[in-house]
């Protein structure tokens, strides 16, 4: 704690001139050729006092850096932040348009790297070059890394400035026990012999971060060349799943802002299939770079903002990727949106799946531009499953009864309605053999205080024979993970609703419990599945999850440069 404390008032203090003196122009790169010109007069105005150009507009670091949008804004922030940038809200929105578009990554660069803008927690394991991993991953995301494409200089003068603004990364701890930086560790016996032959780790994971991530590239050769105005207006159809919610069906009307280029305002309407609860949600996006779209949204409050971050395909008929909010970017939902013409389309099923031998179920079949007249032989859900009575028609729900035979297969099933069809739409089954809950770790993190709070969205999912049958309506507790003797965690930690929401306790120092400690723990999230007849299930069914609820984040660089997204003035 003494060493983080340490490291901690390094990064943060600085001598009270340094917030005045202005950063000396950056020495031109070795290599000028491999640079990108930089066409925009505001970039060139805005950014040319320290990053100077050259007689092809090439500005130093600038043009030998591609990024995505989102570091990009990082980068804008710091710069207005630290070395104090004068750039109004709207021209720092306008740089960062055009460095992500001019400056940014090919859809196959940026499709490896989906899961960081998207804001996925996942534990993203880097294999190609360990010590890269182990340097770059003890702070931030690999993701991070994976997003940036740049010559060999500008690698070197990366991990240089982390070593300036970052003092603690010298101590930073290699494979071979030393430092990285030379004497900042004493080495194990022998290992400054095997580094002397092997090179420095600053040096061997430059050489990797510039062959694995170069500047140019084919593929960005290939899109700058390919790259085309994003003509998204028009109806989409929307489908989904919301973990603890499952299924979504919807649509989405996109419409052309004209005062901005590339610029969309949205309305979306959607329904979860298991409940039926509908929502409506307007919101707004920019698509950079040709393909990546960023929308906010919002729905009865104005303080419940959905971020949307998808990719638009080639064609410029789908997009799929995740919308998401919460304090930590921790509820969310997978969705792929398809563009609508006049043909009928299919989105899926009020039911993720149906059990043999049950007569006369009542379900909702989604889909846009459905025909309203339909007969029975225009709907077919595969061998074994009959529809009986169309109960209702509309273009967007039609309601039927069916029938689910005793010698049905078990396996996926297609809807058809109408010659279009939505392929494994559902599953049918004989009985449910197991359940389990995901995620199978799951994270929270206290708050409520002085921080927010980190919630953990958890479901119970049914299985056959390993076949996901989808959501399970469960009993949810919560138990005892003993770590310690006397463990009282489930008192304190927080509360799990029965939907399988769990949301922490208050942040700080707890007086009820012993030694004024605070609500973290670990504790098991268990989900009890009763004897049911209608699952085919003879016997309840148990099963469990970890739940960590950790303390919050404590440090998040957060500077009025941030409102810069979110249309506001610093």
């Amino acid at each position: 704690m003494v060493r983080f404390a340490l490291i901690l008032s390094a990064c943060l203090v600085a001598p009270p001139a340094f917030a005045q003196v202005r950063p000396a122009p950056v020495t031109a790169p070795s290599t000028p050729d491999e640079g990108i010109p930089v066409e925009s007069a505001l970039v060139r105005s805005a950014c040319g006092g320290c990053h100077r150009p050259d007689e092809k507009n090439r500005m130093t670091r600038i043009s030998y850096r591609r990024s995505t949008p989102e570091n990009w804004e990082n980068t804008v922030k710091r710069m207005i932040s630290l070395n104090h940038a004068k750039v109004e809200p709207a021209q720092a929105r306008e740089i960062v348009k055009y460095l992500a578009d001019n400056h940014g990554l090919a859809p196959a660069e940026a499709k490896a790297i989906a899961f960081e803008s998207e804001r996925r927690l996942v534990d993203r394991a880097y294999e190609a070059d360990k010590e890269t991993s182990v340097v770059c991953s003890s702070c931030h995301s690999i993701g991070r890394v994976m997003s940036e494409r740049r010559t060999k200089q500008e690698w070197e003068l990366l991990l240089a400035m982390h070593r300036g603004y970052y003092p603690g990364v010298d101590s930073q701890p290699m494979n071979d026990g030393t430092g990285f930086r030379r004497g900042a560790r004493r080495a194990p016996e022998g290992a400054e012999a095997v580094r002397a032959e092997t090179g420095h780790p600053m040096d061997r994971i430059i050489t990797h971060l510039s062959a694995q991530f170069p500047l140019r590239t084919a593929e960005w050769t290939a899109w700058a060349a390919a790259m085309q105005p994003p003509m998204l207006a028009g109806r989409w159809a929307i489908s989904g799943s919301a973990p603890g919610k499952g299924p979504i069906v919807g649509q989405v009307v996109v419409t052309v802002d004209p005062s901005v280029p590339d610029t969309f305002t949205t309305d979306t309407r959607f329904t979860f299939v298991r409940t039926g609860e509908s929502v409506t949600r307007k919101g707004r996006a920019v698509v950079y770079t040709g393909f990546q779209w960023r929308g906010r949204g919002t729905v009865a409050s104005p303080d419940e903002v959905w971020r949307e971050v998808l990719a638009v395909d080639r064609t410029r008929r789908e997009m799929s990727g995740r919308w998401f909010t919460g304090a930590y970017d921790e509820l969310g939902m997978d969705v792929r949106l398809v563009k609508l013409a006049a043909d009928p389309v299919v989105l899926g099923a009020s039911v993720a799946s149906l059990k043999t031998a049950v007569p006369r179920t009542g379900v909702r079949l989604y889909g846009a531009n459905l025909p309203p007249k339909l007969t029975l032989k225009d709907i077919s859900l595969g061998q074994g499953i009959t529809v009986s009575r169309i109960v209702s028609a509309t273009p967007d729900v039609v309601t039927i009864d069916l029938d689910v035979a005793a010698a049905a297969k078990a396996g996926p099933r297609d809807i058809t309605i109408a010659g279009a069809t939505s392929p494994s739409a559902l599953v049918v089954f004989d009985k449910v053999d197991s359940i389990k809950v995901l995620p199978i770790a799951g994270l929270a993190r206290l708050g409520g205080v002085v921080h927010p709070k980190q919630l953990q969205q958890f479901e119970a999912v049914a299985f056959n024979n390993g076949v996901n049958l989808g959501i399970v309506d469960v009993k949810w507790s919560l138990e005892e993970y003993a770590a310690t003797f006397g463990d009282d965690d489930t008192r304190y930690v927080g509360v799990l609703d029965e939907q399988g929401l769990f949301t922490p306790s208050l942040d700080g120092p707890n007086p009820q419990r012993s030694g004024e400690r605070n609500n973290v723990g670990d504790v098991w999230v268990v989900a009890d599945l009763s004897a049911s007849p209608a699952l085919g299930l003879a016997k309840p069914l148990r099963a469990r999850a970890q739940l960590i609820v950790s303390v919050p984040i404590y440090m998040r660089w957060w500077t009025s440069a941030q409102t810069i997204a979110r249309g506001g003035t610093p």
